[in-house]
């Protein structure tokens, strides 16, 4: 409850989209290899700023 109206860090909000990003990537493997390639690429490159958040 006292969560609530806490904001998202930086690194919560990089991980949720990732996380979709694979999710999406994964449904789409079935049917649209290509499509799936780019939202792979572009989930690759969130956990990259995510590894950057880390240092």
């Amino acid at each position: 409850m006292f969560g609530l109206f806490k904001k998202k860090s930086e690194r919560d909000k990089l991980e949720a989209q990732y996380d979709a990003l694979i999710k999406k990537s994964y449904e789409l493997s079935h049917s649209n290899r290509a499509e799936s390639d780019k939202l792979q690429a572009e989930a690759q490159e969130v956990l990259k700023k995510l590894e950057l958040l880390e240092d």
